[in-house]
């Protein structure tokens, strides 16, 4: 069981991170949850049924773990961003940032799956096939919800 265990975790452990690293944003951080996930997944293969793919039930205890974790830390303590800008054209670098800062607020304010399936698709480079098992939904059904949350945030961006 160590064995087929370890083969588990190098097949999907690249795939999970990039799942996490799509919700958190912060490498380190996705690099821990998807570590605490595959001690979850060791933990409790024998619960694993194979009604769906073992890719998507990693993603799910991965998903589980990351918001167990984001409730806590709002309990805990609230970040605080020091980061100074280095570059020597501020203004131009104030307008990328600008940009930014507004479409990632756009994103947040989206309606899930849009928002979910949008992170997968950009963030994580997942295939729509993929995304579309991960909700055991269709190809084409994640690409219209990519299609739609798409152009609501380039509405939004307007």
């Amino acid at each position: 069981m160590e064995k087929t265990f370890e083969k588990i975790y190098r097949e999907h452990f690249t795939d999970v991170y990039k799942y996490v690293l799509s919700l958190c944003q912060n490498d380190k951080l996705a690099e821990e949850i998807t570590q605490e996930t595959f001690f979850k997944a060791m933990q409790s293969i024998d619960q694993f049924n194979g009604t769906c793919k073992l890719y998507v039930w990693l993603c799910q205890i991965a998903k589980n773990t990351y918001f167990q974790y984001s409730k806590r830390q709002k309990r805990h303590t609230v970040e605080v961003k020091t980061d100074l800008p280095s570059e020597i054209d501020i203004e131009a670098d104030y307008l990328d940032k600008d940009m930014s800062k507004q479409l990632h607020r756009l994103l947040h304010q989206l309606n899930d799956p849009y928002k979910e399936v949008f992170t997968l698709r950009v963030f994580c480079e997942l295939p729509f096939s993929q995304i579309g098992e991960l909700f055991n939904k269709s190809e084409s059904w994640a690409r219209l919800i990519f299609f739609r949350a798409k152009k609501k945030l380039q509405e939004g961006l307007k």
